[in-house]
């Protein structure tokens, strides 16, 4: 997939960066398609600082845009009674430097989906300046952490092979217990 939007940026070399960061905003607006190939893309592309700062740029963009949009369904969406989620109304009443926090930790934490943190931030009250803050300065370590381990994998050094091994461990081991034995 990586190679298919790299080829995109080619074709369309002098609309390239705007391209990434229209597809990071539709990325962010889906919720839950990874990031990580147009991050790949960036950094095939345009080179390793250039590709990680416009990805930075094209996240944080993307999920500004998507609490905004959040925001407006999740409130038409929770002004209906019958919501007695204990999450959901933890959320809602969530503010200020809790909500911050909060947002930052999330993103902070790469295993956890962008799209599940910006919605959190929606559910919340806090403000779209304070999660804009939160969500940015909490995605560049955890983009600079993506971009580290794409570059190792597309060039496949020793670190990418660790990386790549680390990872496949990771989801063998997701994929045993969910189908080890159950308890009745």
């Amino acid at each position: 997939m990586e190679d298919q939007v790299a080829n995109w940026f080619a074709e369309y070399s002098g609309y390239a960066i705007w391209l990434s960061i229209f597809l990071n905003i539709i990325i962010s607006l889906l919720g839950i398609v990874p990031s990580v190939f147009l991050t790949a893309a960036n950094i095939m592309f345009f080179g390793f600082l250039n590709g990680v700062t416009i990805s930075i740029l094209g996240e944080a963009l993307g999920a500004i845009i998507s609490f905004y949009l959040y925001r407006k369904g999740i409130r038409r969406f929770l002004r209906e009674d019958g919501h007695q989620n204990r999450y959901i109304k933890k959320l809602q009443k969530s503010k200020g430097l809790e909500a911050f926090l909060l947002i930052l930790a999330l993103r902070l934490f790469p295993l956890v989906p962008s799209g599940f943190v910006t919605l959190a931030g929606a559910a919340s009250k806090m403000t779209l300046v304070n999660f804009s803050i939160a969500s940015t300065i909490g995605k560049v370590p955890a983009l600079l952490l993506e971009a580290y381990s794409v570059q190792q994998v597309l060039h496949w050094e020793w670190q990418g092979k660790v990386i790549a091994g680390i990872v496949s461990l990771f989801f063998l081991l997701v994929f045993l217990r969910k189908k080890g034995p159950r308890k009745r």
